[in-house]
């Protein structure tokens, strides 16, 4: 019997090698799968870290005292006074750096001035986020700093004077929280430029290593940019084997995580140790058929271990899948939490307003009932749906508004105006003012976004109703009117009007009139930025008998266009 047994090792010996490769190539599909939905939670977070301050600098870029020092580059005055503006929005808004450039690329001010590496008087000509940003374009760029050595993403836009371009706002944001969140993955994560080149990974010494060899253009261009100073670039010494792969960010950045090859391997073992244990057991069967007559208890008492053991095998590879399956489940929800309590601030504050007004109705819907008039419960009630879709809009609008590009097209001017109004008529009724509207005739068909438009209607509307607290006989009016190529809404007020120290700030980020703790002074810096980026106005004047009046302009489109 010994020669038919040494027969079938060899066929065995195969068998169980096919086990392994077909184990192997299993595992690592599946691994290859799970990277692409890592990579489907990880994209988004890095895309809201890139895109969280790409408002920032065109923000700050209207403020006056950054036209001022690059009109007065030598007032020490004007220099000092742009300094601590930087320095104080820097801390607020938790930033790397800020700071200014005139046209020559030399730095007048930054909220580093006061530190030992600080970035006052250096020279940033050469970066390629300044030769876009005085091109009139956003700049953007990842490179280590020249003067302290840290890498950081760097956003920057052009300082307007007198409508020329006069400098160039940058701002730098650091990645290093980012990359510290994957060292709790074991395996590799990287992130690498358009050339290859890697600048952030969980494996330190992977970093500016290049995954394939730079051709002489691209060192050429890296050298030109000092993007990687007092780096060498250099291959990776080894492939680090198979990858997924997702492009992020709007520099032809490549997110990629390599699967561990030790669970593809642990897999194809497993296999054959289980194709070994099958081939086992059909050769220990066909071995007691011949020996049944001689050793029957033998082979009874040894198929009853053997399944013993095949059972408790089955029963520890079960708990195992159990367990597996289970943590995979815990950690997509911790997944979904966490996004989730990203986003709970932002939708809380859009949502305040028609939450209000659902409830506004509904304790109204209530009264008529009571007072058996089911036709205005009924029309309440149709505001409350009228205030859910806007909900509805307003969440589906929330990913967007995180971004610069917002979508244009055909508005209803009349109809945003009635349906902002109609959002705080309960809370002017609350307050006794009168809420005058006025749409005209005509129909105003401007080119913006209905959510965005209605967002800043209403920021105005409420500003003029904080306005009028107080005064006697408030009364709040919104016009509009055709004037050229515009379609203009003006809110007005009789409040006490517009001081004049405040009327050269009122459109400045973090200036704010009201007391600590209700309000951060953004509500107009933030209106206007919206206005401007429909390719609108938005201005504010003092009226001849008294208040204030704050005009909305926004470019109309022609009937034909419209439909």
């Amino acid at each position: 019997m010994r020669k038919p047994f040494t027969l079938l090792l060899l066929p065995a010996a195969a068998i169980i090698v096919a086990a392994y490769v077909l184990g192997a190539y299993r595992a690592g599909n599946e691994q290859l799968a799970q990277g692409h939905r890592q990579l489907q939670l990880m994209a988004p977070e890095l895309q809201s870290v890139l895109e969280r301050f790409e408002t920032l600098p065109f923000v700050l870029a209207q403020q006056p005292d950054l036209t001022n020092a690059l009109a007065r580059p030598k007032d020490p005055q004007a220099i000092a006074r742009l300094n601590e503006t930087l320095q104080t929005i820097q801390q607020q808004a938790k930033v790397g750096a800020l700071y200014l450039m005139d046209r020559n690329g030399l730095t007048l001010g930054a909220s580093n001035w006061d530190q030992p590496l600080g970035f006052a008087g250096k020279n940033f000509s050469y970066r390629p986020y300044f030769k876009a940003a005085l091109q009139g374009q956003a700049g953007r760029f990842y490179g280590i700093g020249t003067s302290t050595s840290e890498a950081g993403y760097f956003i920057a836009q052009p300082v307007l004077r007198h409508g020329e371009i006069a400098g160039v706002i940058a701002v730098k944001i650091s990645l290093a929280e980012l990359e510290r969140n994957w060292n709790s993955s074991e395996d590799p994560i990287l992130l690498a430029d358009r050339h290859g080149v890697i600048f952030l990974s969980n494996r330190p010494n992977w970093r500016y290593h290049s995954l394939t060899p730079l051709p002489p253009e691209a060192v050429a261009e890296l050298a030109s940019t000092q993007q990687y100073i007092g780096r060498e670039v250099t291959p990776l010494a080894r492939n680090p084997g198979p990858r997924v792969t997702q492009e992020v960010g709007r520099l032809g950045w490549q997110l990629m995580i390599f699967p561990s090859q030790l669970r593809v391997v642990r897999s194809g073992i497993n296999w054959a140790l289980a194709t070994a244990l099958l081939l086992a057991c059909g050769a220990v069967s066909y071995w007691a058929m011949h020996q049944r007559r001689r050793r029957r208890e033998e082979r009874m008492a040894f198929d009853r271990e053997l399944e013993s053991r095949i059972a408790q095998r089955t029963q520890q590879l079960s708990e195992t899948n159990r367990i597996l399956r289970t943590t995979q489940n815990e950690l997509v929800q911790a997944g979904k939490l966490a996004m989730l309590g990203q986003m709970a601030a932002g939708v809380t504050h859009e949502l305040n307003q028609p939450l209000a007004a659902i409830r506004a109705f509904a304790d109204n819907a209530r009264t008529f009932l009571e007072r058996g008039q089911p036709e205005q419960a009924a029309s309440n009630l149709g505001h409350i749906g009228d205030a859910s879709a806007r909900m509805g809009a307003i969440i589906s609008q929330l990913k967007g508004f995180a971004r610069k590009n917002e979508t244009i097209g055909p508005v209803d001017f009349g109809r945003a105006a009635r349906s902002s109004a109609f959002l705080l008529e309960s809370e002017s009724k609350r307050r006794n003012v009168a809420l005058e509207i006025d749409t005209g005739a005509e129909q105003l068909t401007v080119a913006g976004d209905t959510v965005r438009i209605e967002q800043v209607l209403i920021n105005l509307l409420r500003n003029a109703l904080d306005a009028v607290e107080g005064t006697p006989q408030p009364r709040v009016s919104v016009a509009l009117s055709r004037e050229g190529a515009e379609g203009v809404a003006r809110i007005s007020d009789n409040g006490p009007g517009i001081p004049q120290e405040v009327a050269a700030h009122l459109f400045e980020p973090f200036f704010t009139t009201k007391p600590a703790g209700q309000g951060l002074g953004l509500g107009l810096a933030i209106s206007s930025s919206i206005v401007q980026a429909m390719n609108g106005r938005l201005a504010a004047r003092n009226l001849d008998g008294g208040g204030a009046q704050f005009e909305l302009r926004l470019p109309l489109i022609k009937e034909g266009a419209a439909r």
